[in-house]
This record gives C-alpha cells, structure tokens and sequence, in this order.
C-alpha cells in the first residue's frame, strides 16, 4: 500500500518506522515486497500457473502430465511397456521421453507373441494412380505424420528395428534407370535429404529389392519397372534404414510418355523393440560402479530405474556436489531411501515395503525433486512426499560424475542388478557402458522370476537376453500371454481326431518328447477343459477312447444338460449327470473336468457342480480323442449313439487334454501334429458368435486388425434361395411358351406359380410368433452355414 489518506491528510509511514507517528507490527516500510511466485513460471510442460502469498500451483490437466510442477508423463514410454502391464493390441499415447521436452503422441500397438510393433499412420496409405508426370512437371506427395518429427524420432532412437513398406506400380514408367544418373523416383527422409534408393535395397544403392537379389524381369536392370514394359509390374520393399526414416515425400517423373502410368502405395513407420526397457547392468563386486556425466538438473530432476538384488544394503545412484548431493539406495532389507540436500540441509524419503525388498525380483523405483516437494515411488507402495520449505536454497548444484551401482568412495556398493535407468528423461545405457568396466557384465539374467505371471492358462514363461516370452505350445490359447482362444465352428460330421503315440510305461519323461504337440499316452488322470455353444441336443462334445475298448464321453443330453460316461470295461459304466439346466441354449458355457485318483471334480461356468469319490479307475493306453461326430461307433451305448447321431453342431473353443491341445494342433500344426480333420472345420470365434445376431453376420473381424478386412461373400443360404429363384423363373417360362396358345390357361398357370413362389420365399422367413427354441436352432445352423461361405451354382 502507499498513498495512504485518512481525513483527506496524507501520512507520512517513514515517520511511522521511526516511531514518531502511530505504531506498526509485522511490515516492511519503504519498500513492496510482493513475489510473483509464476514468473518464471516453474510449471513444466504448458502447465498453467497460480499462486497464492506464500506458494504457487500448476494445473496439468489435458495436458498428459502430473505432479506439483507437471513434470511426469501419465503415459508410457513405449509400446514394450504397456505389453509389460499386460496389455493387448490396440491405441495407445506414448513418450517416448517421459519427463524431457517431447509430448505424448497416439501410436497403435500391435502386441503379438514374438515382437511388439509400434505403428505411426500418415494422412495418405491408399494406392494412388499418376499420369502426366515428366522432370519439367514433377509429381509430388507429401506426408504427414499423427505426431511431430521430433517425436517420431525419439521413438525411432529408442526403436531395435523399424521399417517403411513402400510400392511402385508401373506400366512403362521407370524407376531408378536413367542415362544421366538421376532417378526418376525418388523420396525424402526426416532429414529433408534426397534419397534415391527402393525399398528392399540399402542407402547409396541405387537399387530396388529384385536388384539386390538378382530376379528382375530385366537383368539388365536393377529394378522390374526399368525394364519398361506396356504391362503392369510393381517393385515393393522395406526402407529399414532407421536415420533416414519416416518417408516424408515422393517424387514421381515418368509417367507422361504414350501409355504410361504408374500406381503407389506408402505404408505406415513401424517399429519394434525397446532398446532401453531391458537395458540392463549386473554389479558383481561391491567396488564396482559404472560413471556418466554430471546430473544437471537445478530445479527439477527426476530418477527411474528397477533393480532387483538378494543384498541387505546398496547404493543404486549418487552423484555429489561441493555441499549439495543426491543418493538412492536400498538401506535395509524393507527399505529404499533417496536423500537429497539443496543447501538447506540433508533431507530423505523413506518406503517402507511389507515384503522383503531383496527377493531377487524386479522391483521399480521413481526419486523426484522439484520446488515443490521431493517424493519417492517404489512399486505400487504409497508415495512417500516431503515438501520443500517456503524459502532457502531451491538450485540442485552437482559437480561429480554420476555414479551408478556404487559410490566415489567405493564403499556400500551395489550388488544385483539395475536397468531401465532414466534421468530427466534421458536414457543411460548401462549395457555399453558395462562392456568397458571392470566388475560389472551388461544384462541380467531372470525376468521370469518378476514377470511369469503374466503367462496365462497354461503358459510357461521363457527367458531372453532381452526379456522374456510366453510359450503357449502347452496351452489351448495363443497370443503373446496365452489368452487369446483358439475355437472353430463344427458342422454336422464335423470331426478332429487326435491320435496319441504308441503307449509306454508311465513313469517315462513326457518331457523328452520331440514336441509340446506329443504328450504320454499312459493318463493316471484326466484334466479336461473346453467352452462350446450350441443350440442342438443330444450332441457328442469331446470322446476319448484306449487299446483297451474303453472310453470317456462328454455329452449333452436330450433335455441338454452335460454328462460325463465312462465305460470301464464291456458291462461297466460311470454315468455323472450335471443338472445346470438346458446347456444348449447358443450361449457359451466353459466346462472343466478333473480326475486324478479317486476323486472327480466338475465344473461348468465356473461353478463347482460335482465333487464325487469313486473307486479307482483304470483308464490306460490312451488311443485317441475325438472333438465333434465318431466314425467307428460300434462300440458306443445308447446314449453316446444317440448323441454322436448328429455329432457336434456348433462352436468349440479351448480344447485341453492334459497336455494336449487338439483343436489348437488341427488348426495351426496340421502337417506335424497327429491329428485328422474330417468334414468342415472353420476357424471363428466362439464369443462373437455368442454376441451378434446370426440373421446379420456375414463377415468375422480379426481382435488383432484394427481395420477389419471385408468380406463380401454372401452366405450359403442365400445362395441356396438364388438357386431356387433361377430353377423356378426358368420353369416359368418353359411353362409359358408351351401353353402359349392358351392365353387364359397360361396365364392361369402363371398366376399359380408366382403364388407358389411367394409362398416358397416367406417361408424362409420367420414369423413373429414362431417357438423360439426352433427359431435358435435354425439359427445356428444358419450361422455354421455362414461361417463356411460356399457357393451353389
């Protein structure tokens, strides 16, 4: 305040301050002594700015950061890292930096078993024709990315591997092939350099991929459209080089000459591999550490890293100053601590973990300071946050090497492992650096011990260098954590016979088999499960038959609900009757069925339904199973008869015997598995069968496309009803020009035939009133009709 008034008199506050005039408490005199707390402005990332006396705040929404000064990314920093949460296919926003200056942009995630691949669109993938292209009239197409390119080649540098699919289609347009030199195609990196290369060849090459590998059409030539024929020819290959890359323009020359044109396609940057996430160092003295550069980072840092190690104590990180410092480590067996002094004295955060820390498992750490406050993450354990006092020093002022697994002193030091370290953002690679130190190995062995859990049903985790994967050999799933079913539409006779290898004693190692296909044929148990939908009763669901004439059946029964018969021998049977009502109703039930000894447990849906003590049987020498209708049934009871009458009709999915995976082998092994398929066997997913509506589905989309492919086959029973259309019309007028003399008996008879034809037609349709349970058994027969996509003609 100043000017100050009262009574119109203006007063004088230095003679307040000496005491002359009134009295004061708590001000300063003679001077404004307001900070504006926002400028600068210490919100990071376009985070907005407020501020009260004392403190300020940032607002970081949308913005795709959080924290007190919206330092930290909400997204990942690759696809890699999300399939390491568990995550399936689809769109997903990246940083590929974290915390650095580059923003979160959307990619697709292609995450399959043997490699995760990260996907940029660009505003054109279509093919597209040229004419009238020469050098005085150049074409020219230019692309442009869903992200920026500073963004798109931080995630490239962080990529092992990425590519470019790009096509030319010609009819006497040439490519590469001039007399001076100059190509007459040629496209534009991110560097804004010419290139005159083709995909499939390299840089400074000026080849197309046919070139390289010596098959054009002309040898003389290096690409297929130089040979410059009048008919249609295309070179198509990978541009894999990852400095060059993405593709950012096209320049097309040659397509203005008589019957010339030419057609091209650029498919999107795709990229896999995460060249930081499993960057990793093995610390295996505690003298020894690896050095990097000074940890600049004054007014904002942050640390992320995982480790995972069986000592008590051990300095992850430090890197020190003349006064100030930071340090992370492990200070007891339950306990990370970071301590950090910025000139006002030593401050720690200290995570408390209930479970021993020094468990030989991965474990994730995340140290921050700011202005604001300094925090410490470790797995998913509450935070644990410190704020910064109003005033003091806030500069972090480091002057020493960075040391990493241990200290300058090279005391207290690390043992285990340390990976995926970032600082502010930025990568260190710890396995080159490792390859040069003494006392320290790059990588680090055992990611199953933290990450087998996410192998599913069966699933056995599998170690890499790199990583790990999931082997689903075993297992009736597939995917790249064994989760993605594997099911296939039966129609009437439909059959899958697996047959097992010649029985031996049981007590041989299943595990030297050749293959997870082949398992041992002598079963002292059976642990079955499948899910089927169906709308048909009695049907045969799955039969197991021995070299001895016994057998096991799973069926539903007449009024659909599901048995389980065993024949022991040629007078004894083993019925088990599951009352879970009509099973048979086109929904999917999931069926799990465990015996081992004397006990038998049955489950349907997830509900414990049987739990029976039975004397011991003994159901040896396994021959072979069977999915869908028996051939050989002479040896069948009158209700596996009745059943197997029509076999299966319907969706199967998930089939397991033990170690077996029937449906799986006769879909992806057929040529090395021992298993027969007789009769139509269509792949489809039982789930989407259950949820769309069979008068509709023509067409089933892949979980994996995220685009879908069309298909515009219509289904068999259209085509038998335009068969009948075609008989019927040329009946008609067969039936016309005989009786055409008759004027009023033809058109009698023509009038009764369009009549009848109307009838035919609405008779395929179904009334409003008709009994539903028919109505659903038509139409799942219609579905597996739909599902086959045969033509009559």
């Amino acid at each position: 305040m100043r000017l100050i008034f009262i009574d119109n008199q203006p007063k004088d506050l230095i003679l307040v301050q000496q005491g002359s005039l009134g009295n004061f408490s708590d001000l300063h005199i003679d001077l404004c002594d307001i900070k504006d707390r926002c400028l600068p402005n210490y919100c990071e990332h376009g985070g907005k700015c407020s501020q009260s006396w004392t403190t300020f705040y940032c607002d970081c929404s949308e913005m795709g950061y959080m924290g007190a000064t919206c330092h930290n990314s909400i997204y990942e920093r690759s696809c890699e890292a999300y399939r390491h949460k568990g995550k399936t296919s689809g769109y997903f926003h990246i940083d590929s930096d974290g915390s650095g200056p580059l923003g979160p942009f959307q990619v697709y995630c292609n995450i399959t078993a043997d490699k995760i691949w990260t996907a940029v669109q660009h505003n054109n993938t279509k093919l597209t024709r040229v004419h009238g292209a020469d050098p005085e009239k150049p074409y020219a197409m230019y692309f442009n990315y869903s992200s920026s390119m500073e963004q798109i080649e931080g995630m490239i540098n962080g990529a092992e591997y990425c590519e470019q699919e790009v096509a030319y289609h010609c009819k006497k347009s040439r490519l590469l092939n001039t007399p001076n030199g100059m190509p007459y195609v040629w496209w534009v990196g991110r560097a804004n350099e010419k290139h005159p290369y083709w995909g499939g060849s390299l840089p400074g090459v000026q080849q197309c991929a046919c070139g390289l590998e010596e098959s054009c059409l002309d040898l003389r030539y290096f690409c297929n459209c130089d040979a410059d024929r009048e008919e249609w020819t295309n070179d198509t290959g990978l541009l894999s080089f990852k400095d060059h890359l993405p593709l950012t323009q096209l320049v097309i020359t040659d397509t203005n000459r008589s019957n010339s044109e030419a057609a091209w396609r650029i498919g999107p940057l795709r990229c896999h591999g995460d060249r930081q996430f499993w960057n990793a160092a093995s610390f295996n003295t505690e003298a020894s550490y690896l050095h990097f550069p000074t940890f600049h980072a004054e007014f904002s840092a942050d640390v992320s890293f995982f480790f995972k190690t069986t000592a008590v104590t051990g300095v992850f990180l430090e890197n020190l100053g003349i006064k100030d410092f930071i340090r992370i480590e492990i200070s007891s067996p339950k306990e990370i601590t970071f301590s950090i002094d910025v000139g006002n004295g030593p401050m720690e955060a200290t995570v408390q973990s209930p479970m021993p820390l020094n468990d030989n498992q991965w474990h994730y750490v995340r140290a921050e300071r700011n202005l604001k406050q300094t925090s410490l993450q470790v797995d998913n354990l509450p935070k644990k946050i410190l704020q910064a006092p109003a005033e003091g020093h806030f500069r972090l002022q480091l002057n020493s090497q960075f040391f990493v697994g241990g200290t300058a002193s090279r005391q207290r030091g690390f043992l285990g492992c340390i990976r995926s370290l970032h600082l502010n953002g930025q990568k260190l690679d710890l396995e080159e650096r490792a390859k040069m130190t003494p006392g320290v190995k790059p990588g680090c062995p055992g990611h199953c011990s933290s990450y087998g859990n996410l192998c599913h049903n069966g699933g056995k985790c599998v170690e890499k260098f790199n990583g790990y994967f999931c082997d689903c050999t075993s297992s009736p799933y597939e995917g790249p954590f064994c989760k993605e079913e594997v099911s296939a539409v039966f129609e009437a006779g439909t059959s899958v016979t697996y047959i097992f290898q010649e029985p031996y004693p049981v007590t041989k190692n299943a595990s030297t088999s050749s293959s997870g296909i082949y398992a041992d044929a002598v079963m002292p148990k059976e642990n079955i499960a499948f899910s089927f939908l169906t709308a048909r009763a009695p049907s045969l669901l799955l039969y197991v038959d021995t070299y001895s004439h016994d057998y096991l059946a799973v069926i539903l029964s007449k009024n659909g609900s599901l048995q389980v018969r065993y024949k022991l021998s040629k007078d004894s049977f083993l019925v088990f009757t599951i009352d879970s009502g009509n099973l048979a109703n086109r929904e999917l039930h999931h069926v799990k069925i465990n015996r081992e000894g004397k006990e038998l447990i049955i489950q349907v849906d997830q509900v414990l339904k049987l739990k029976h003590n039975l004397s011991e049987i003994d159901f040896k020498a396994i021959k072979s199973l069977t999915l869908g209708k028996v051939s050989d049934s002479l040896r069948l009871d009158s209700e596996v008869l009745k059943a197997n009458s029509y076999g299966f009709i319907g969706c199967l999915s998930s089939v397991q015997y033990n170690h077996i995976a029937p449906l799986k082998a006769a879909l992806r092994h057929p040529s090395i598995a021992p298993v027969t398929v007789k009769g139509s066997l269509t792949e489809s997913s039982c789930g989407y069968i259950a949820e769309a509506d069979v008068n509709t589905v023509t067409t089933v989309y892949s979980s994996s496309d995220p685009f879908g492919k069309s298909d515009e086959r219509e289904p068999l029973t259209n085509a038998i009803r335009s068969d009948s259309a075609v008989i019927g019309g040329v009946i008609a007028v067969v039936i016309f020009i005989i009786f055409c003399i008759v004027a009023i008996m033809s058109r009698f008879l023509y009038q009764h035939k369009q009549t009848h034809r109307s009838s035919q037609a609405k008779e395929k349709e179904y009334p409003e009133n008709l009994d539903s349970s028919f109505k659903t058994d038509i139409d799942l027969q219609n579905t597996v009709s739909e599902c086959k996509r045969e033509y009559f003609i």
